[in-house]
């Protein structure tokens, strides 16, 4: 029987119902679906740490039975390999989202030309939502609670002081 693995990475800082959505639908198209959260991230400082995204992640993502995650840092290829994935999932939310993802699949395919890249667009009602806009938006204190799960608000509560009003 042939199974298909796939990696999903992300930094995942924090995770949204987009990933989340994500997800759901991937698991649907292959076997086994890895959630991998890059460790050594070049977007700057994150609000959670890796062992606490981890522990969120894998929370949220419980009742699937053929999701896993974990982490990983270096090459995604290496990793992939590693894992004996076949593929790659990838969001793409906008065109800005499209020119990035393209060029790694691209350079991920030079380096490991057997590692498939699949893209899929997140559901409608979550194309404008990005880890970066979350915490940016809860910081100032707007409510996100529509855009991620609930455990990922409580550790918002928890991580970020609460704003008042008139700051």
């Amino acid at each position: 029987m042939h199974t298909v693995k796939a990696i999903y990475p992300g930094t995942f800082d924090p995770l949204t119902n987009g990933h989340l959505d994500l997800i759901a639908r991937g698991a649907k198209i292959v076997d086994e679906l890895v959630v991998a959260i890059l460790r050594n991230s070049e977007k700057g400082t994150p609000l959670f740490t890796v062992p606490e995204r981890l522990e969120m992640i894998s929370e949220a993502v419980s009742g699937f039975k053929n999701v896993s995650v974990t982490t990983f840092d270096g090459l995604l290829v290496d990793f992939a390999r590693k894992q004996g994935a076949k593929a790659v999932l990838r969001g793409i939310r906008a065109i800005s989202d499209y020119e990035y993802e393209f060029q790694m699949a691209m350079m991920n395919r030079k380096l490991d030309p057997e590692l498939e890249t699949l893209f899929m667009m997140p559901a409608e009602k979550y194309t404008y939502v990005s880890s970066r806009l979350i915490k940016g938006v809860f910081q100032l204190g707007g409510d996100v609670s529509a855009l991620v799960p609930p455990l990922v608000v409580e550790r918002l509560k928890a991580k970020v002081p609460a704003r008042g009003s008139g700051e």
